[in-house]
């Protein structure tokens, strides 16, 4: 028996790292009973005679995992929204930081397409909201090769996953950052204004000193299981209020004496942001109601 991790899946094969070396394996059968379901990103006990007969045995405590994409033990989700083509969607960020966030995984926002902020130039008030918040925020260039050492340097020794809106130049963006990995790229669809999906199944690729997750991306940004009281938590600045909000479970709507429409009122909590969180929360009430 040896341990290793859990690098791709793909047609019922688990394909296992371990010493630098790679093993083709299958589930173990007790897996499905007990309704487990190995994950890439998964750190794993498995055993083998040869590099592609193995099994996995046994699955290691995981530190989060995502649904879609599937994968576990993700450190930080590099968000790559574009200036330009598509258009930056504040909307859209805020719902990918949400969900990262409550999966305790470390974002790192980063525009792509910075050549054609001239023509978006909204942008940088938009992302300063973001800086002014605590967030990690980079802008790069493929074409002009702009900001890509900032990119790569966050990428040491941490299991990275990619997330944005389809057509935003992921795969452009890692294959400038390292052209060994000649990611398919596919252009912008006019007639949809979104990029077509280029990518079919969850792999880590070795990226410098740590592991890039090129998968399909975020196929899902629906609230599922979050509570209506726990939204703020993955709101950043409301979380460094909510403590001092009068009562437990506010809601930061209507409630007297809330922290957080005071920090919306003396500028600690900007007007996009919580009208983001208050139509979050809606979706968040309408999806436990239709359960119920």
């Amino acid at each position: 028996m040896a341990k290793g991790t859990i690098i791709k899946a793909l047609s019922g094969f688990y394909y296992v790292k371990s010493e630098g070396e790679i093993y083709q394996c299958r589930g173990r059968g007790n897996f499905r009973k007990r309704k487990l379901t190995p994950l890439v990103g998964d750190d794993v006990v498995f055993e083998s005679s040869n590099k592609t007969d193995g099994y996995v045995l046994e699955l290691m405590d995981r530190k989060n995992e995502l649904v879609r994409p599937p994968i576990a033990n993700v450190d930080q989700a590099l968000i790559i929204f574009s200036a330009l083509e598509p258009t930056f969607s504040t909307l859209l960020l805020d719902r990918f930081l949400v969900h990262i966030e409550a999966n305790e995984i470390l974002p790192v926002i980063c525009l792509s397409k910075l050549d054609l902020l001239k023509e978006n130039e909204n942008v940088n008030k938009e992302l300063s909201v973001y800086r002014d918040i605590g967030y990690n925020v980079l802008e790069t260039s493929s074409i002009e090769e702009k900001g890509l050492e900032d990119v790569r340097s966050i990428f040491e020794d941490k299991v990275t996953v990619i997330a944005g809106q389809s057509g935003v130049g992921k795969s452009t963006l890692l294959n400038a950052l390292n052209p060994e990995l000649n990611l398919e790229t596919n252009a912008i669809s006019n007639h949809l204004g979104r990029g077509k999906h280029t990518t079919r199944h969850v792999e880590l690729i070795p990226f410098g000193e740590g592991l890039v997750a090129d998968t399909p991306g975020f196929s899902s940004l629906d609230f599922v299981n979050m509570e209506p009281e726990d939204l703020s938590i993955y709101f950043p600045e409301m979380r460094d209020l909510r403590p001092n909000c009068k009562f437990r479970g506010c809601t930061h709507t209507s409630e007297p004496k809330c922290a957080v429409k005071d920090g919306l009122s003396n500028g600690e909590v900007s007007q996009f942001r919580y009208d983001h969180y208050v139509q979050f929360l809606e979706e968040i009430k309408d999806q436990k109601q239709r359960r119920y």
